[in-house]
């Protein structure tokens, strides 16, 4: 792949792009800025640069010509039906995702998941190859878009790439497993720098190269002496690695928390609950690593134990939909149903029940309301790369009210060490820290909540991409051969 240079000194590559494509009742269609971390985070580190963004549109549609939005130039890239189903559906969420889970369910491995796969990060590669401008800067997103970084580096070797992983990177007996492994490492190689949640994580990566390629590191340096092969990315390389946790745009959840109407909303939440002692609240993507099965179980116990009764508590548990076309969250989704049916038929009053289920996904203004209604956020994922929730959680709580347990097992709880710590795998621990957390004294429960939002404030998303840009900015360079 050979490309000339364009003109934008800074590319982000991620697989969707910043907006969502949304079409009205009348066939008309435009576009809105999406939600989430990683919008928030570039939007500022863009602004004043020539900066262009390459990402899939969303669905399958006709192509899109790239478009200006915000100052920022966007290139969609299409995918067709039978794309989606298999890099996006199948490799991406039924091979890699249960694989970097501690596979929480058995991977799925297909020669043409992974052939689609490969066709799709060249398909991103060459996009970015065309944009950027000489010695442009390029940050590249997330576990579906490995291969791009060495593609990248074969076509432009003028470039400053790094790449970020949003998600947990596994432990080499695992990640072992993938018949594609060593060419997922040399994908990423191809990087400067290779930006993790966790220190643990790009212990993992490192790991996985030493007894996969036979590298050697010095400190946080990988070096790989290359391979005799015609293979993409068999050159030799110096990648620096390091943990660089992301967080959110403390300010703006902050100032949306303290507006009348969300305080407003927040008591006609409680109250549209029958306005009981405590309110547990869980907020999650429909995902069988976020946990919601042990926590449902959990609560289902503690109700049965007589330990928490209606109406004096309920838990108000959000499953946003995800992935619903993929098998296994369609299983889930049929467990929990029937989960949250069991409780609310065993342990339920008239006019008081013991789960309120929600499977939807709510805007920013009511989530901030949802958070200052909760005494309690339940946050008990299997394994996750951060959980971005626990932190706008404390940001959203100005007032130093509210509790947080959180598993140990999301990166979040290497930063948030004040909250109520659990194992979600451990059903007795996991009750006894929701009580505990039920049960402090308030005047400690700000403490620890004030200690939080410090950590967050401090640690805000735009000090992330700093913090991860002068990273990158600091790595090595290509060794020379001896």
């Amino acid at each position: 792949m050979v490309s000339a240079a364009g003109t934008f000194d800074f590319v982000v590559a991620a697989n969707r792009l910043p907006v969502d494509r949304v079409v009205e009742a009348d066939g008309s269609a435009h576009w809105q800025t999406s939600p989430g971390g990683l919008v928030s985070a570039m939007d500022p580190v863009m602004q004043g640069r020539r900066a262009a963004w390459v990402g899939w549109a969303g669905d399958p549609t006709d192509e899109i010509a790239p478009f200006d939005r915000d100052g920022i130039r966007l290139h969609p890239l299409m995918l067709t039906v039978t794309e989606i189903q298999d890099y996006y559906e199948g490799f991406s969420n039924e091979t890699l995702w249960p694989l970097y889970h501690d596979v929480i369910v058995p991977p799925r491995y297909r020669r043409r998941w992974w052939a689609a796969y490969e066709r799709i990060n060249t398909r991103f590669a060459e996009a970015v190859a065309d944009l950027a401008a000489p010695g442009a800067t390029v940050w590249i997103h997330d576990y579906q878009l490995q291969l791009v970084p060495s593609m990248l580096r074969a076509a432009r070797p003028d470039l400053r790439i790094g790449w970020f992983n949003h998600i947990p990177f596994p432990p080499v007996e695992l990640f072992g497993q993938l018949p594609w492994g060593r060419s997922v490492l040399r994908g990423l190689l191809g990087a400067d720098f290779l930006g993790f949640q966790r220190t643990n994580d790009a212990g993992n990566f490192m790991r996985a190269c030493h007894q996969l390629l036979g590298t050697t590191s010095t400190g946080d340096v990988v070096s790989w002496a290359g391979a005799d092969d015609d293979l993409l990315g068999a050159e030799p390389r110096r990648v620096r690695t390091g943990a660089v946790p992301i967080s959110i745009d403390f300010t703006s959840m902050d100032e949306l928390a303290r507006e009348p109407a969300v305080r407003h909303r927040a008591a006609e939440i409680r109250a549209s609950l029958g306005d009981p002692q405590t309110v547990l609240l869980g907020v999650d993507r429909l995902d069988y690593t976020k946990g919601i099965r042990h926590r449902l179980r959990a609560i289902s116990e503690l109700f049965a134990d007589g330990e928490i009764t209606t109406p004096d508590v309920t838990l108000l548990q959000i499953a946003t939909p995800s992935r619903e076309r993929v098998r296994a969250y369609q299983e889930l989704r049929s467990q929990i149903d029937g989960q949250v049916g069991r409780i609310n038929g065993d342990f339920s009053g008239i006019g008081a029940s013991a789960v309120h289920y929600l499977h939807h996904s709510y805007p920013r203004e009511e989530m901030a309301a949802l958070y200052l209604a909760a005494d309690v956020l339940l946050v008990t994922p299997l394994r996750d790369g951060m959980n971005l929730v626990a932190k706008e959680y404390a940001a959203s709580r100005w007032d130093g009210g509210g509790a947080l347990v959180l598993s140990e097992f999301t990166g979040a709880a290497q930063e948030l060490s004040q909250a109520f710590l659990c194992n979600p795998h451990d059903i007795v621990g996991l009750k006894q820290t929701i009580l505990r957390a039920m049960r402090e004294d308030p005047a400690a429960l700000r403490k620890r909540m004030l200690a939080m939002r410090r950590r967050v404030r401090t640690h805000d998303v735009h000090a992330w991409a700093r913090r991860y840009l002068d990273a990158l900015e600091a790595a090595p360079g290509k060794p020379s051969r001896g």
